[in-house]
């Protein structure tokens, strides 16, 4: 974990990923993801992964789309909403109730 301190006196904490892994390819042309990485990138048995040629490099990621993700989590509960929510909003009516309990 890195941390850098602001001019205002804020600090920033930020992590820094840097894993490599050397692995052969088999007969089949195929390579296994190991178990550090795929629980790192949320990688699980059955999923889809999305490979990707750059230049001369293959990027391989996670295929769950982001859309079908928040779709899926929004689909839990019975109801959909049905308007939009101003998050920031929310956040601010929560903490002032807290405040004005204490």
């Amino acid at each position: 974990m890195y941390e850098k301190v602001l001019n205002a006196g804020f600090t920033i904490s930020f992590l820094v990923v840097n894993m490599r892994f050397r692995r052969k390819i088999g007969n089949k042309g195929q390579i296994v993801i190991p178990k550090d990485i795929r629980e790192y990138v949320g990688i699980m048995p059955g999923d889809e992964v999305v490979m990707e040629v750059r230049e001369k490099e293959v990027v391989i990621r996670s295929g769950v789309d982001p859309k079908d993700f928040v779709e899926s989590l929004c689909s839990i509960t019975e109801k959909k909403l049905t308007r939009k929510i101003d998050l920031e909003k929310l956040l601010e009516e929560e903490a002032e109730e807290r405040l004005a309990l204490h």
